[in-house]
């Protein structure tokens, strides 16, 4: 039995997320039932993650036990032959025995996308978030530092979230500006369910004047999701990596 390590790209826009639910198409869904006419055999997959739907990845890192004879590199063109096209399998070779790609996973790198024009995106429509009016670029830089480093990032949570330790560390947090376009890129041990969207939200309110650029140490200290800033839409968000 052999375990196979893939690197996946993929466009969320038509899937519910990664994880399998019954009556919507998925992600997982969708590979393991490639798996299945490759191997004849039901094979569960593991992601690094779990991503909501309309996220997108560059870099998702899946891993699975098969006993099927295939070399490393061949799971890749094989998978082709079944998966529609928006999703991808970057890379397939075979792991150690005790690699798990949720729990061998050291960080992961998220980056989230805007477009901050007046008109609407018309091709991009479903891989950025649009604010068409101008944001304060100092201001959302000044707030960043406060974020980075160990923290409880409970105000940060999903309120749905089941994780019982909300203690996160981020280590790099920034966002590079190319008029129209506005890219977050935000590096961590661990994230807590839409914990980089809720994080995107805030500093947004931040540059849209709507919150001080030194209130973001008293939303953390809160505690409280209602302290922090609304919930950016999933579709601008990207899984780019994961560290192991």
């Amino acid at each position: 039995m052999s375990t196979i390590k893939l690197t996946i790209e993929y466009d969320g826009t038509a899937y519910a997320g990664w994880q399998r639910q019954p009556n919507h198409p998925t992600i997982q869904a969708v590979l393991e039932e490639a798996l299945f006419k490759i191997t004849q055999q039901r094979i569960t997959t593991v992601a690094s993650g779990r991503t909501d739907s309309g996220v997108h990845a560059f870099g998702q890192v899946v891993s699975f036990q098969s006993d099927k004879s295939l070399e490393d590199s061949q799971w890749r063109p094989a998978l082709h032959r079944y998966l529609p096209r928006d999703i991808t399998v970057i890379s397939s070779e075979q792991a150690p025995d005790d690699f798990h790609a949720r729990f061998s996973a050291k960080g992961k790198i998220y980056e989230y996308r805007v477009s901050n024009q007046p008109s609407r995106p018309a091709l991009n429509r479903y891989r950025v978030w649009h604010l068409p009016h101008p944001l304060d670029n100092e201001a959302m830089q000044q707030a960043i530092p406060d974020l980075c480093g160990t923290h409880d990032f409970t105000s940060f949570r999903g309120q749905r979230s089941q994780t019982r330790n909300p203690v996160c560390t981020i280590s790099h947090l920034s966002f590079r500006s190319e008029i129209p376009s506005l890219t977050f890129r935000i590096e961590g041990d661990r994230f807590l369910k839409h914990m980089v969207r809720n994080i995107v939200g805030t500093l947004i309110e931040v540059g849209q004047h709507k919150r001080h650029p030194n209130s973001l140490q008293g939303v953390l200290l809160a505690k409280d999701r209602q302290a922090a800033g609304r919930t950016a839409p999933p579709h601008g968000l990207y899984l780019t990596q994961v560290l192991f």
